[in-house]
């Protein structure tokens, strides 16, 4: 077992004890618990040793925001390096807490020529107990670190993964959060209504903050819209679909609780889509319809209460007459190969059948 290893282990201890969203899943478990030899502990001692963690942190990284104590060390160990690097220069408050992961309101370094920043830090338990997510990685790559691809080296890592090894999980942790990052990161560059992404670590994205000092903008489902915004919201995410389907990707879990609203003063209404780390593949992904139905439903849906009038199943056909129903690049490509390997065949029939 590695350091890291036995810190995320000791981390997960302690939220099992402590973390009420962990009593309110294991309370609707009926399975008999595996009896494992442990050492009992107090409360004190892991407090104690997740407090002390911190060996790794500049102590000159002080925040304004005070986390309790078991989450000081893995909030401050997530963040340490945008404070390191200048990105950040406090954590301000909580803006939600989340079963995977929490985001915080955190203070831009000058030098980003932003204000506020936002900070998603996956929880510890996520290294281990990554949702059941094999829908969403059908067809996807393996992401590293910094974005790249695995390449020669996927192999191993998807084995490492399927037999769900200390380094497959963490590297499936990794490839999940950069899949997010990397998603944001094309869809804000082709004028997407995304966070901006600004820098990321290996248990965290910094991206854009939405909403001002004293309130986080509100997800959709939260608001009530009147008739003529609603109309104009709709189209915009909308928009934001098509977009996603040109880059080929389908966000996986849209609805009206990932989409943000804030409408600042003298100004229009504005969404923006959040939540991305189960961004499939529209043409690698065997589900992709079914998922790309899912998010056109839920969405419809929350603009029907609103007054919009809209028909889901005609969208999906529409997206997918656009965008799958025709010729893929890729299908296209691959069916020129083989004509072209299919004329060289023929051609060398009828040469021989010359020579004979």
């Amino acid at each position: 077992m590695t350091q890291d290893d036995a810190t995320i282990e000791k981390y997960e201890q302690y939220e099992k004890l402590f973390d009420p969203l962990w009593a309110d899943l294991e309370a609707g478990q009926r399975r008999k618990p595996r009896v494992r030899q442990m050492l009992k502990r107090s409360r004190e001692q892991i407090i104690a040793e997740l407090t002390d963690d911190l060996d790794d942190v500049d102590l000159g990284f002080q925040p304004t925001y005070r986390p309790s104590r078991y989450e000081a060390g893995w909030l401050l160990n997530s963040l340490y390096s945008f404070y390191n690097e200048g990105f950040i220069t406090d954590v301000l408050s909580l803006i939600k807490g989340g079963k995977e992961a929490s985001v915080y309101l955190c203070q831009a370094h000058p030098a980003t020529g932003l204000d506020l920043l936002a900070a998603k830090v996956y929880r510890p338990q996520m290294f281990r107990n990554l949702r059941n997510d094999k829908m969403y990685r059908q067809g996807r790559e393996i992401l590293l670190a910094a974005g790249g691809l695995a390449g020669r080296d996927s192999g191993h890592i998807r084995r490492a993964i399927r037999q769900k090894t200390p380094f497959g999980l963490q590297a499936a942790h990794t490839s999940w959060l950069m899949h997010e990052f990397t998603a944001m990161e094309r869809l804000h560059e082709a004028g997407g209504a995304v966070p901006r992404p600004v820098a990321s670590s290996e248990n965290a994205i910094l991206m854009s903050y939405h909403g001002d000092e004293a309130m986080a903008a509100p997800t959709l489902n939260s608001v009530r819209l009147e008739p003529d915004e609603a109309e104009a919201l709709f189209r915009e995410v909308l928009r934001n679909v098509d977009l996603m389907l040109q880059h080929d990707l389908v966000h996986g879990d849209l609805s009206a609780y990932n989409i943000l609203y804030w409408r600042p003063e003298d100004a229009a209404a504005a969404i923006t889509l959040i939540d991305f780390p189960q961004v499939i593949n529209l043409h690698t992904n065997d589900n992709a319809r079914f998922i790309l139905q899912r998010d056109i439903q839920r969405t419809c849906e929350y603009f029907q209460q609103q007054g919009v009038a809209n028909d889901p199943a005609a969208i999906l056909e529409g997206c997918w007459d656009r965008y799958v129903a025709r010729v893929h690049p890729m299908d296209e490509a691959a069916d020129l190969s083989r004509l072209l390997a299919e004329l060289e065949l023929a051609e060398e029939a009828a040469l021989e059948g010359l020579l004979a």
